[in-house]
């Protein structure tokens, strides 16, 4: 398989996911750790974000919005990025199992299909914003907070292009 079979071989549909997870998971429960995001434009405060994630588990799956769910959060302007093109850059990363896609405004149906065993933020959340938080908890998993590079976020990255 080369470099560009391997990347398309992370991005799944929500079935795909859940069938890869049932197959590991039988042979032998590895730690799922989970997170979410637009990922529009990809930066250092990412990239350490997704490595330090990994860390926490035996593999990482993230969860994509769609381009429809970043326009409903962010704006129409946004996002900068095709889901497509943004799938496939969080997919070169090393770190980073499995990238699927979602349309909701909230990662929540998206965290009750896989059951992370631990469910990843940044540290601009507390527990009591954190979408499925509650769930994760009540099925044995754990929250973690990742601190964020000072200075360093996509919105930053636009308003400096727009200067």
């Amino acid at each position: 398989m080369n470099f560009f079979q391997h990347i398309q071989s992370k991005i799944v549909t929500l079935p795909e996911l859940l069938d890869r997870l049932q197959q590991l998971r039988s042979q032998g429960a590895p730690v799922v750790v989970f997170t979410n995001g637009c990922f529009d434009l990809v930066h250092q405060g990412h990239v350490d974000y997704l490595s330090r994630a990994r860390d926490l588990g035996d593999l990482l799956v993230v969860g994509l919005n769609s381009d429809a769910s970043v326009r409903r959060l962010k704006g129409e302007e946004r996002p900068i990025s095709h889901q497509n093109s943004r799938a496939h850059v969080l997919a070169a990363f090393e770190c980073v199992d499995f990238v699927v896609l979602f349309d909701d405004d909230t990662p929540l149906r998206l965290i009750e299909s896989v059951v992370p065993d631990v469910l990843v933020k940044g540290g601009d959340y507390d527990r009591a914003t954190v979408v499925g938080a509650d769930f994760v908890e009540q099925h044995g998993g754990r929250l973690e907070l990742i601190p964020l590079v000072p200075g360093e976020s996509t919105t930053r990255m636009v308003e400096r292009m727009r200067q």
